[in-house]
């Protein structure tokens, strides 16, 4: 690994404080979507890793517009470039998956959304430095970590930051609605209620995932009038999962803090590029990286379903009169949130366990989600995406229901018709 020259905490701050909102008017959107790989006619045997490495080299070969990766656990994903408009994010995605999604069908393999993979165990199929880094880390809370790293996918869609002054867009606002609305959207979306072919007790057993993870790293960073200075403190005082090196394994010392490396220079002193690297490792579900990671939602099922959650999030952030909308119906939520961060707070719990079933959550979701259809043509978004949107609030939204539930809905007819067969014979 190259050298590169060691900077002070001062420095490092600065350089944190620079990048992590960027300033300007809301003009930008992308999404990365992640699925579930498995054998087309046999979702629930696990693909083997030789097959996994076979599909990765035949996708990366595709002339793709999106940047195309593979999840600790085999889970393939697709990162969209920023686009200028909800329709330019759309059709580049959609126009990558036409080649995608008939290659992986070629090879047998199929590609599904859940948020968290309902058939089988996690089982890592990459072994780079980062993931076994990464996964030694994680083992120190118990078995969550193995799950987040390769039994979830998500629709993680990406805005921009706004201004730095109040308003609509203001970064302030802005941070608080992220962290506010995620839980309506993750309760909206909530798509994972089963693990290993049972149920969990939760509609988006995602969520509850990352809530048992190491919390330095995975809750939100306090809420406050200067979410820069917040989001400084988080990193430099979050655990450094690993230290990265040309032999040898990735790892750190335990407990020691990038505050603490910038100040002793052990065991080698740290670079920008070392920093930048380190947030790479914090999983908030709101992550500023310029712009603001929204990671809450549910990887969606169907072959469209990923744009529901796109659109929704777009219109709720970039149109001022629903961003407007959003915030008023949003904010008496942070009384049921309270000090505690998300997703450890009883809003989020409940958006975890219940989804739409909880009236606050139910409310504040058909308010939002009218906002968002209000908003859609002032974006210029085709009538089949407003369709789509229409369609989800209709099925879902409106009658307190997600798509979990649809999948509890068949597992236990299935179940009712075993024992009905049983009772028969």
């Amino acid at each position: 690994m190259p050298a590169r020259p060691a900077v002070t905490e001062a420095e490092l701050e600065a350089h944190l404080r620079g990048i992590c909102f960027k300033t300007g008017p809301p003009s930008r959107l992308g999404v990365e979507i992640e699925w579930l790989v498995h054998d087309a006619r046999n979702p629930r045997c696990p693909v083997e890793p030789a097959r996994l490495r076979s599909a990765a080299a035949t996708l990366r070969a595709l002339p793709l517009n999106s940047l195309l990766t593979f999840e600790p656990g085999g889970q393939l994903e697709l990162s969209s470039p920023p686009a200028t408009s909800l329709t330019g994010c759309i059709e580049a995605v959609t126009a990558d998956l036409a080649l995608v999604r008939p290659a992986m069908r070629a090879m047998g393999l199929g590609m599904a959304g859940h948020g968290h993979n309902p058939w089988h165990r996690p089982q890592r199929v990459l072994t780079e430095p980062r993931y076994n880094a990464m996964e030694a880390y994680f083992d120190r809370w118990g078995s969550a970590g193995r799950s987040m790293m390769c039994a979830t996918a998500s629709v993680q869609v990406c805005v921009d930051a706004g201004y730095e002054e109040p308003g609509p867009f203001g970064h302030g606002r802005r941070w608080l609605l992220a962290h506010l609305l995620g839980a309506v959207l993750a309760a909206a979306f909530a798509n994972s209620p089963t693990s290993e072919g049972c149920p969990t007790g939760y509609r988006t057993t995602r969520q509850v995932v990352w809530s048992q993870l190491d919390p330095a790293r995975t809750l939100a960073p306090p809420q406050g009038p200067d979410p820069r200075a917040a989001w400084v403190r988080y990193v430099m005082d979050a655990p450094v999962m690993c230290i990265r090196a040309e032999d040898g394994p990735w790892d750190a010392p335990e407990g020691l803090t990038f505050r603490e490396w910038a100040r002793t220079g052990v065991p080698r002193p740290p670079t920008q590029e070392d920093l930048d690297y380190h947030v790479t490792t914090l999983f908030p579900p709101v992550r500023p990286r310029g712009h603001l990671e929204l990671r809450m939602i549910d990887a969606q099922s169907g072959e469209a379903g990923w744009i529901v959650p796109l659109a929704v999030t777009a219109a709720l952030f970039d149109d001022p009169e629903a961003t407007e909308c959003a915030y008023r119906v949003v904010k008496p939520l942070a009384e049921t949130a309270g000090a505690r961060p998300a997703p450890r707070n009883p809003l989020w719990r409940r958006a975890a366990r219940g989804a739409l079933t909880d009236p606050e959550l139910h409310s504040a979701a058909v308010a939002c989600f009218a906002a968002a259809q209000e908003a859609l043509p002032r974006l210029g978004a085709s009538p089949e995406v407003c369709a789509a949107v229409a369609a989800f609030t209709e099925r879902y939204v409106a009658r307190g229901r997600c798509p979990a539930d649809d999948h509890l809905d068949a597992l236990y007819a299935a179940e009712g018709d075993l024992i009905v067969g049983k009772d028969s014979q």
